[in-house]
């Protein structure tokens, strides 16, 4: 399971005295636990999977602030944060290979015009999961729906 390769990592990096490494995988932890306890659920690995994802996004939205800020220290230390985090996603699908199933999606559900566009977006996450990030569907629909 994903919860204890983490937990595994965690004391790997703390062995290894990498830092960063540990940082990170104890942000992702704390997420997970954080929903874990406001919902009193046990994460699966695709939740875990999500948050994980989540946490991705978060810092792949920041870098734009640092880069206009001039925070060279911030932005290369937010890199290394996201490739760290990747390893934990799954592989990220190409722009063609979301295209694709896009295209199965509006065949299924008959999807005509942007009215469709939320049950187009809703079953292509459900199929792609974190697999691909909503900006990168959201930009696909929309040009296949307009």
């Amino acid at each position: 399971m994903l919860k204890e390769k983490l937990l595994e990592d965690l004391k790997e990096s703390m062995k290894e005295k990498q830092v960063l490494r540990k940082n990170v995988v104890q942000m992702i932890r704390a997420a997970i636990l954080q929903v874990e306890k406001d919902k009193q659920i046990e994460l699966n690995d695709n939740q875990v999977l999500e948050i994980i994802a989540k946490e991705s996004k978060k810092r792949k939205d920041s870098l734009a602030d640092y880069e206009k800020s001039g925070r060279e220290d911030l932005l290369n230390q937010v890199k290394e944060e996201i490739k760290i985090i990747s390893e934990y996603l799954p592989k990220q699908l190409t722009k063609e290979e979301i295209t694709e199933i896009v295209k199965q999606v509006i065949e299924e559900t008959g999807a005509t015009s942007m009215k469709d566009m939320g049950k187009v977006m809703k079953a292509s996450k459900e199929k792609m999961g974190a697999s691909a990030d909503g900006k990168t569907i959201n930009e696909v629909v929309r040009g296949m729906l307009e």
